[in-house]
């Protein structure tokens, strides 16, 4: 059915069950697990007067961000092989443009479903990011499962 099963997650409790719902899948299809995450790209300042960080701290904060997400997937592939999975990759995607990292990432792992949760963040960041799992099913040519 599924050789490639490809779960999104930013941590949020509803991505942690859409996680644990796609290794179970995994499981249930012999299919090879492949978890991402998408670590924002830090900006230099977000308007024009804003205070500008220095470039040593631009970096810092961008490699404390990468080693969180790095440590996110990690887990998540680490969970799938203690529960039986037969193969699964941590990958991190540096972006600002979140579905797309997602869909790129599909289709560069050649997966054949996508799982996601039907929203993760909330907030301001929620609002200012839109809806990406809206974006996934509507611009992915492979399937997508949407968890609730």
């Amino acid at each position: 059915m599924y050789k490639r099963v490809l779960v999104a997650t930013d941590g949020s409790a509803l991505s942690e069950q859409a996680v644990k719902a796609a290794i179970d899948l995994a499981l249930l299809t012999n299919a090879d697990l492949v978890s991402v995450t998408v670590a924002h790209i830090e900006p230099v300042g977000y308007f024009e007067g804003s205070m500008m960080l220095s470039q040593r701290d631009i970096q810092e904060s961008q490699a404390h961000t990468d080693r969180a997400a790095q440590q996110l997937v990690d887990k998540v592939a680490a969970s799938a092989l203690a529960k039986g999975v037969r193969s699964a990759q941590a990958i991190v995607m540096r972006s600002n443009q979140v579905a797309e990292a997602i869909i790129t990432t599909a289709k560069n792992q050649q997966c054949d479903l996508i799982v996601m949760a039907s929203h993760g963040r909330r907030s301001l960041a929620r609002l200012l990011m839109g809806s990406e799992t809206l974006h996934v099913l509507t611009h992915s040519h492979i399937p997508v499962l949407v968890l609730r």
